[in-house]
């Protein structure tokens, strides 16, 4: 982190001073976290709040307080109206402080991912810090912006909003040297209301960056989002890739591509030549990712070389899409339990078409897809897009999920995680090729079931 004093940062973020001045070298959010020279900053949550371990934040050696209240205690404080608010605008303000070229992504699905293989080719060209996990609200991303030191080259930041405004003030605080909205689908309709909507939402990335200097990075596949974006059009330098497209007015694009159980393998397509890439992680769209990362790399300074090398040190992530081979090779289990939404649920229905054998989905409800009626309409669209796939039988748990059911017909419906383990596992134990890939939104905690399974059956490669 950049270190500072404490009353020089209390006139940025506007906050009353008690007590002396200190220097601050590094920043906490838990009690039991504290490190040298620190201050703590009490965030309230839905669930907490950090005004209830000040004390013990001191105890543990905080030399500063942020808070939203004074508390009566013998230690330098600054006091704002909100300290989340704060703690954002410290991040803004380090970033400000720093050299460093920022990376900013987001989209519908695939930000992950994308985020990861980004770092990863940029390991190749300094020293990188990233999101961790896929922590891309305000908290995870002011986290990130903390990290920033004056050695930092790169830092890739993912960010996420689940409401309008969210991404605005975001990427006004982020101020990304090139920026990229991975795709657009249907999820968080809850708190957008229609695809337009989450359009409009993602394109604010873009604000707080320089359309002289900074760069964009296009999905040209993405066509609800590129056509007619007036953001888009206003940037001098733009970078562009696709799946489906190649030649003139493509960057970034893949030929030769070949979908194993195993892996991807095709030839990648840049400005500065073409390379062939295999990487051990599965679906098409990961191609669509693999190109978007190095788009983004690319504007910021990695070479051919950076973006295959980097590539090649990546692997699965853990609940996308990671694969688990049992029974003695004849039984492959498809971890995809990360989350769920249309995206990615499309996705995941390409994957398992392509997989060997008796072919077995298990999904839960997809989330946050707005009203009632809604909801039946995606789970219901899913239902058809399984019935154009070579899926063979689905298993489906909780309230939205057997619309799907209702489409494909083959298949059972659960209502209870025991039953449904239960039962899964009786279909595994048949002597035959099987490939069951496991899917669903965080609140159900399907690798709860992905775990139920590995213990059952015997691991033999991963």
């Amino acid at each position: 982190m950049v270190p500072f004093r404490l009353h020089e940062i209390a006139c940025f973020i506007n906050a009353k001073c008690v007590g002396s001045d200190v220097m601050i070298n590094t920043i906490s959010i838990h009690s039991d976290l504290i490190e040298e020279q620190c201050i703590f900053i009490a965030l309230i949550g839905n669930r907490y709040d950090g005004h209830d371990f000040v004390e013990q934040a001191v105890m543990a050696g905080a030399k500063a307080l942020l808070v939203n209240r004074y508390v009566s205690l013998d230690i330098p404080q600054l006091i704002v109206c909100d300290t989340r608010d704060a703690l954002l605008k410290i991040a803004g303000w380090i970033r400000r402080q720093v050299s460093s070229k920022i990376i900013a992504i987001t989209g519908s699905s695939g930000k992950t991912s994308v985020k990861e293989m980004t770092a990863s080719i940029l390991k190749e060209c300094g020293t990188v810090i990233a999101t961790q996990k896929n922590y891309n609200n305000f908290i995870g991303v002011s986290i990130t912006l903390l990290k920033l030191t004056y050695g930092i080259d790169f830092a890739v930041v993912e960010l996420g909003s689940n409401k309008l405004g969210e991404l605005k003030k975001l990427g006004e605080i982020v101020g990304a040297d090139v920026a990229l909205v991975n795709n657009i689908f249907s999820s968080h309709l809850s708190g957008f209301g229609s695809l337009t909507t989450i359009k409009k939402e993602k394109e604010k990335i873009f604000y707080g960056m320089s359309i002289d200097n900074a760069q964009a990075v296009i999905n040209l596949d993405s066509y609800s989002f590129v056509q007619g974006n007036s953001i888009l059009l206003n940037f001098k330098k733009k970078w562009s890739f696709s799946l489906y497209k190649k030649g003139i007015g493509v960057n970034f694009f893949a030929s030769n591509v070949i979908l194993y159980e195993h892996g991807i393998r095709f030839t990648l397509h840049s400005p500065n030549g073409s390379a062939p890439i295999f990487m051990p992680i599965l679906g098409i769209h990961n191609i669509s990712n693999i190109l978007a990362a190095s788009a983004l790399s690319f504007a910021v300074g990695a070479s051919l070389s950076n973006i295959v090398h980097g590539l090649q040190k990546m692997n699965a992530l853990p609940g996308r899409l990671f694969p688990f081979i049992l029974n003695r090779g004849k039984l492959c289990l498809i971890d995809d339990t990360y989350n769920a939404n249309i995206g990615s649920m499309i996705a995941a229905i390409n994957v398992l078409s392509f997989m060997p054998g008796y072919r077995i989905l298990v999904v839960s409800d997809m989330l946050e897809l707005g009203d009632l009626k809604m909801a039946r309409y995606y789970h219901c669209y899913i239902g058809r897009l399984i019935l154009g796939s070579n899926i063979d039988y689905i298993i489906t748990i909780g309230d939205l999920s057997h619309f799907i059911l209702k489409i494909f017909k083959k298949g059972k419906h659960f209502q209870r995680k025991t039953a449904l383990i239960f039962y899964i596992n009786k279909i595994l134990s048949q002597n035959r090729l099987i490939s069951i890939l496991i899917k669903g939104a965080r609140k159900f905690k399907m690798e709860q079931v992905v775990d139920a399974v590995r213990k059952t059956h015997d691991v033999v490669i991963r």
